[in-house]
């Protein structure tokens, strides 16, 4: 062996050892040619009893069909996800998630490598999980609301014309048992919108219970969803999980096309039928639950990708929403940015009047990647730096204040594109307000007085018509 070589493999051993997950490779034959000191931990096995080894003798509870190892061998296909039992030869039982992987060099296979997640301290958090929330739901609380909520459909507050038909769409689809989709890009308002539904509904008396799919472990989501049954696995103890707990009322699935394609097929079938079952039980179990998923990415691209069920996007588009991003609602921009304005002066106690004109000029030029969310984190930063009665842009964050410039280089464009977008907003307010000047006062928080000086100077023709009407 070349020296060369010799510090390739002493820097490549020092990578797999300093790596924090369970590493096992094997030959065509079945042999351990490599095992980190993490997989020799978390099986209870010294590296020598392995190393060298047939596999199915330092393993001997497994075979060629459930070992995902020789499964790979065998098929030269790689595995992902996927729980593996099995027990040592000192009858040690272990659980596994792996994700096992063909090897080849210079195109041909040569064995098998498989990364392993101690799955037995995941069922321990998934124990814990599922503890806490038979706690927080027992069989008195569930007829009570299982979260207490203070958002409605007026808390979606907006002067853009087709979030407010959404709004009107939605409200009349509440009280259907028809599950539901939201999708819409992040920071857009669907928990706020899915929770306004939720009110609105015949079940609003009933729990409200959210879970993001993408914010815990595939290996324990199945068991927090579907509950689980005594003996399903070691320590494993009869729990309800989030259907039962959400029976009678609400359950929120964000990012659903993050939840596993098989976990996907058990949610198809209890929107099909209403009925579940434990993992690990052999009996099932009706419940009569509202189930809305959510997605931060279209329906279609997640087809596309795999990421989601043609089928159960099937049974989902029964009752379908789409939120549109704030860059394409532009008038909720200064309407919005009003309104949180408002709110932080409550909570921090001070009197900022409003945004200066440079700071309005950069807010509309601005495309919000985040959002309404990333409105409203802004304009908390800047509230929170602000001494003044305006907001100006001293207070911009760093990711802003680029805009400056730029919004100053051309300020006699933008004031006209102000003052044009003004005029939209006045008439779109008196469209709202079907034309009463008062309630479209109130509507743009601006005095009445000020609402007819604007319409004369805009002429604003329906305006005026419903004003002298």
């Amino acid at each position: 062996m070349c020296m060369n070589q010799q510090i390739s493999r002493e820097v490549l051993d020092a990578i797999l050892k300093g790596i924090d997950e369970a590493i096992h490779v094997v030959d065509l034959t079945g042999t351990t040619i490599y095992y980190n000191d993490v997989a020799s931990n978390h099986d209870g096995l010294k590296a020598n009893e392995v190393v060298g080894k047939q596999l199915l003798h330092a393993f001997p509870s497994l075979n060629s069909q459930s070992s995902t190892l020789l499964r790979v061998i065998h098929t030269s296909k790689p595995i992902l996800n996927e729980t593996q039992v099995y027990v040592n030869i000192h009858g040690k039982k272990i659980e596994t998630v792996n994700s096992t992987y063909p090897l080849y060099v210079e195109g041909e296979l040569v064995g098998a490598v498989e990364i392993a997640k101690d799955y037995t301290r995941l069922k321990a958090i998934s124990e814990k999980l599922l503890h806490l929330q038979s706690l927080m739901f027992t069989p008195q609380q569930k007829r009570k609301k299982a979260t207490k909520h203070i958002y409605t459909f007026d808390s979606l507050i907006t002067l853009n014309k087709e979030l407010m038909e959404i709004k009107k769409h939605a409200k009349k689809l509440a009280s259907s048992p028809s599950p539901i989709l939201v999708f819409g890009e992040s920071g857009t308002g669907k928990e706020l919108f899915v929770q306004a539904i939720h009110e609105a509904s015949t079940v609003t008396k009933g729990p409200f219970i959210t879970q993001n799919c993408a914010a815990i472990p595939e290996a324990l989501l199945e068991s927090i969803l579907f509950g689980t049954s005594k003996g399903s696995y070691t320590g494993a103890l009869d729990r309800p999980g989030l259907f039962e707990l959400a029976d009678e009322g609400t359950l929120f699935l964000d990012e659903i096309h993050a939840m596993p394609p098989e976990l996907q097929a058990k949610l198809l079938r209890i929107l099909e039928d209403g009925e579940l079952r434990r993992v690990g039980s052999v009996r099932s179990k009706t419940v009569n639950i509202r189930v809305i998923a959510a997605m931060n990415i279209h329906p279609n691209e997640a087809i596309e990708k795999k990421l989601l069920r043609a089928d159960l996007f099937y049974r989902l588009n029964v009752l379908t929403f789409e939120l549109p991003p704030l860059r394409k609602r532009k008038e909720d921009i200064l309407y919005l940015s009003n309104y949180f304005i408002g709110q932080y002066n409550h909570l921090l106690g001070k009197h900022v009047q409003g945004l200066s004109k440079q700071v309005e000029y950069i807010f509309l030029d601005h495309s919000w990647p985040g959002n309404v969310r990333e409105l409203k984190h802004t304009l908390e930063y800047m509230m929170n730096l602000c001494e003044e009665q305006m907001l100006t842009e001293t207070h911009l964050p760093v990711m802003l204040k680029h805009k400056k410039a730029d919004s100053a280089i051309s300020s006699l464009p933008l004031r006209e594109q102000m003052m044009k977008f003004e005029q939209e907003l006045i008439q779109q307010a008196i469209e709202n307000t079907e034309g009463n000047i008062k309630k479209a006062a109130q509507f743009l928080q601006i005095p009445r007085q000020t609402l007819q000086y604007k319409i004369q100077k805009y002429n604003i023709t329906a305006a005026e018509n419903s004003a002298n009407h």
